[in-house]
């Protein structure tokens, strides 16, 4: 399907056998052929080999692995176009998932690394800014708290994860606008930097002051996984709304190897059967998966984690029964829309691959290449997060996303109902999309909760829930 220069098909082109060709160095390292690669075909033999690469990771064939490697590299960058990119950080999660098979060597390189703190709240920042999701978020959040609160005199809101003041900010405002007047308004804030909550706390109290409000802002200084709910201190009288950005999943956090091997015997022998069907796929099909911008719209059977099968978590039930027992007005969640939490490598690194390839597409559309700040987020944002899903396993993998539909289970099983989001929230939500000045972002209802989109690509969901009484 791909003409170069009035041929008529694949088959002139260097990937005309790329499904069956040997990765070994003896067919040409260092694989010269491969610079002369157009940007598709570059595209689909990169694919390709990183298949590859996690199959061989997978198995133990770590020297076939790294022969896998060295060609990725010739080919990977991380100031190309969107493929090269996100090559070039699956690449060194695969590499850094190979290295956790020797833990001295894996040790000694990291002994000395740094984080520093500052860097981690600016990527964090850059992502809010450069891309809607969070806006639309909290948009729909407040919107939902808002309606909840209606005609309450003591509200208190929980932030799991306050990191970020601008939506409270929007809340204060909305709030002092009230035909009844404004409630007192007490915001709890959790977040492991005492510095994040500090500063939001400032923020927060200087907006209040000058909005005329009653208001108080609580900090606790924790990961949500140590999070004590008596911390929290809701009082007798207050209307309880609780929020919920991008945190959730990290209860999921398990380990593995018992969960394995529990897992039935189909399950066990889901990576090669994934890899198969992955190396089985027609280049046409790969072709016009990347004609669409690489993740609009391709999807593929894992085969081995059903969507309503949900990962045992006890962790996970006690943190949702603790909150029920708050009794909130409403609690709304956002979360990353993608089943990065299956129980094999293969599974997780295809699902990952098309949504990090989405959002990286994103900025594709909307930076230019050599832009710092989209490397910033690319490699200290998503390509942490990657390395998080290919390279880690048991309680250290925290990134375990889940679809909406498994989030949805965990929430009615934990006794909450489902509060269905109203239109003006919808509303609200499509005029800021509207707003941001790129056609492919969407947005769409899916059972009462909110999806939002790159072109056909589910990225995010946010859902509101109350206690089931």
């Amino acid at each position: 399907m791909f003409k170069d220069d009035g041929s008529s098909s694949v088959t002139s082109s260097p990937l005309q056998a790329f499904s069956t060709m040997s990765l070994s160095p003896g067919f040409g390292s260092p694989y010269p052929w491969l610079k002369e690669l157009k940007s598709e075909e570059r595209g689909l033999y990169l694919i390709h080999l990183l298949l590859s690469c996690a199959n061989h990771v997978a198995t133990g064939s770590l020297e076939n692995a790294n022969n896998t490697l060295d060609q990725i590299t010739q080919l990977a960058c991380a100031e190309g176009d969107t493929m090269q990119r996100i090559a070039a950080y699956f690449t060194e999660a695969l590499a850094e998932r190979i290295l956790k098979s020797w833990p001295g060597i894996y040790k000694a390189l990291h002994s000395t690394r740094i984080t520093f703190v500052s860097e981690e709240i600016l990527v964090r920042k850059l992502f809010f800014e450069l891309f809607p999701f969070l806006k639309v978020a909290f948009v729909i959040t407040n919107q939902a708290i808002i309606e909840a609160m209606e005609g309450e005199k003591m509200v208190h809101v929980i932030d799991l994860n306050a990191s970020e003041p601008a939506q409270w900010r929007a809340l204060l405002q909305d709030l002092s606008a009230r035909p009844e007047g404004p409630p007192h308004l007490r915001i709890t804030g959790v977040h492991q930097r005492k510095e994040v909550l500090e500063q939001m706390a400032l923020i927060l109290t200087e907006e209040a002051e000058k909005l005329d409000i009653p208001f108080q802002f609580n900090q606790i200084v924790s990961k949500l996984e140590h999070l004590e709910i008596e911390k929290l201190r809701v009082k007798t009288g207050e209307a309880l709304a609780i929020s919920a950005v991008l945190q959730l999943h990290t209860l999921l956090a398990s380990d593995d190897e018992l969960l394995r091997k529990k897992l039935p015997l189909t399950q066990k022998n889901a990576t090669s059967v994934n890899f198969q069907k992955a190396l089985q796929m027609n280049q046409g099909t790969l072709g016009e998966f990347l004609e669409k911008d690489l993740a609009n719209g391709y999807s593929y059977d894992s085969g081995s984690s059903s969507p309503l099968t949900l990962n045992a978590s006890a962790k996970m039930d006690n943190f949702l029964n603790a909150l029920w027992g708050l009794s909130p007005k409403v609690m709304v969640v956002t979360e990353q829309d993608s089943n990065h939490n299956g129980s094999t490598l293969m599974e997780r690194l295809l699902e990952s691959l098309y949504f990090y390839a989405a959002l990286f597409d994103c900025l594709e559309s909307t930076l230019p290449r050599t832009s710092l700040e989209r490397l910033k987020v690319e490699k200290m944002l998503f390509g942490e997060e990657i390395k998080n899903i290919v390279s880690c396993e048991g309680f250290e993998r925290k990134k375990r996303h889940e679809k909406l539909e498994k989030w949805i289970q965990r929430f009615d099983l934990a006794g909450f109902g489902s509060v269905r989001l109203s239109y003006y929230g919808m509303l609200q939500a499509r005029r800021l999309l509207q707003s941001y000045g790129c056609d492919g972002y969407r947005i769409k209802e899916e059972k009462g909760c909110v999806v939002v989109c790159w072109q056909d690509r589910a990225l995010f969901s946010v859902s509101a829930w109350r206690c089931r009484r």
